[in-house]
């Protein structure tokens, strides 16, 4: 199961609420692989669609479908304010190997 640490619920609710979405949802999807692991897209949504799980967290809900399950298993999605990385989300996945670069440089 993936979890949503305070801060990134928080942010997620301020974020709702200046794209004036109360009352949706987001839903995190699979948008693709790379050398470094899956790579994940959010997007605003109203309701829960078939198959998606849900959690309902304090103000909005959260979605995500089977596919995108499968790689989010054990993950946790975090607020970051680094003035190198920027500000907003990150998934912390502690099933892949950290990478820095594609080819032969993964351990």
């Amino acid at each position: 199961m993936v979890e949503v640490t305070p801060e990134a619920q928080k942010f997620l609710k301020e974020l709702l609420e200046k794209n004036d979405k109360q009352g949706q949802g987001v839903k995190i999807y699979l948008a693709g692989m790379a050398c470094s692991g899956p790579q994940f897209g959010m997007k605003f949504q109203s309701e829960k669609e078939e198959g998606d799980t849900e959690i309902a967290l304090d103000g909005f809900s959260f979605y995500y479908d089977q596919e995108a399950a499968e790689a989010l298993e054990e993950c946790v999605i975090k607020f970051i304010d680094d003035p190198q990385m920027g500000t907003g989300l990150t998934i912390e996945n502690p099933n892949v190997n950290a990478c820095g670069s594609c080819g032969s440089g993964c351990n």
